[in-house]
């Protein structure tokens, strides 16, 4: 009988980081290991002749004079949370199945909701895009619609929803898996031929072996002398015929439909695609031993989110 295989370690569990991450000086000499682990290089000239100023937490470059910190440039800067409470929630993020609310954030860390709600969001920003490879092998692609019913929204919400294949109301989600693989997720519009092709064709490879779909007639025609293209007649309850089927993909949308009603119970269109984001990269990353440290390099060297563009209104 063979052996099953043990899963990797993990670099990262609660009492490791409540042991390692307790105060804001070991959180800033581990930041300072991510950022430069060649050693500390001035961040105007590049120089690596530094001096330590331990009382203000800051570096001195010796060859330009300027001071700096650990968190200069990059989204910790700021911010006036604690880079302790910063870990804590990008750990409980990360590691959290099916996500954790803003309000749950919020009481984990003793700080405001506005706090918490905010604090998710900047981390959402910095993991989107965290892996754009194409994807090969076996592929299933999927729709899905996101959204409560149009008769419980107020008038002026439900008019500017999008409507789709049995989903007034609700907005559209495409998906695409590989099978033993990574997913990609895109809000989009409608699911006619020119939108399925068009996402379909940018986030595969054209060696791709197979695509697999429903029965919509949108993604006829998708195959070509590399990739066919096989269906299962969902509308004729057929849900498998050998290996074709979409239901990896219908699972990955059960997770993060049950996400939204066991941990945010609420997402708003606006927001949707960050929420989808965060899911992208937690699916994608659900065997990496090192999520916490790669997702602390995702923030070290992404662009802040400014609040007034996360609440800024919507175009209308």
């Amino acid at each position: 009988m063979a052996k099953k295989q043990a899963a990797p370690k993990q670099e990262m569990d609660l009492m490791t980081l409540m042991e390692r991450f307790g105060s804001d000086e070991k959180c800033r000499m581990y930041l300072e290991h991510l950022r430069w682990p060649e050693g500390v290089k001035c961040v105007r000239c590049q120089s690596d002749k530094i001096s330590r100023i331990y009382k203000r937490n800051q570096f001195a470059c010796d060859a330009c004079d300027y001071q700096f910190s650990v968190t200069v440039n990059t989204i910790f800067h700021d911010s006036h949370l604690p880079l302790n409470k910063w870990f804590a929630a990008i750990y409980l993020m990360g590691e959290s199945r099916k996500g954790i609310s803003a309000n749950q954030l919020a009481r984990t860390l003793k700080v405001s909701y506005k706090t918490a709600w905010y604090l998710c969001h900047r981390i959402r920003k910095a993991v989107a895009d965290a892996d754009t490879s194409l994807l090969s092998g076996i592929i299933e692609v999927d729709e899905t619609y996101i959204g409560g019913k149009a008769k419980n929204m107020h008038k002026d919400v439900r008019e500017r929803k999008i409507t789709g294949r049995g989903a007034s109301g609700k907005a559209m989600v495409l998906g695409a898996i590989e099978r033993g693989g990574k997913i990609r997720l895109k809000v989009d519009k409608r699911a006619d031929r020119e939108t399925l092709h068009a996402f379909i064709k940018a986030m595969t490879a054209p060696e791709a072996e197979c695509i697999m779909t429903d029965e919509l007639p949108a993604y006829e025609g998708i195959a070509d002398e590399d990739t066919r293209h096989e269906t299962v007649k969902h509308g004729e309850e057929e849900w498998v015929r050998g290996d074709v089927h979409t239901n990896t993909v219908e699972n990955a949308w059960s997770l993060f439909k049950r996400s939204i009603v066991g941990s945010y119970h609420q997402i708003s269109a606006k927001h949707l695609d960050r929420y989808l984001d965060e899911f992208e990269f937690r699916f994608n990353n659900r065997n990496n031993p090192y999520l916490f440290r790669d997702t602390l390099l995702r923030l070290i060297n992404s662009e802040n989110l400014e609040y007034k563009e996360l609440t800024k209104e919507e175009a209308a």
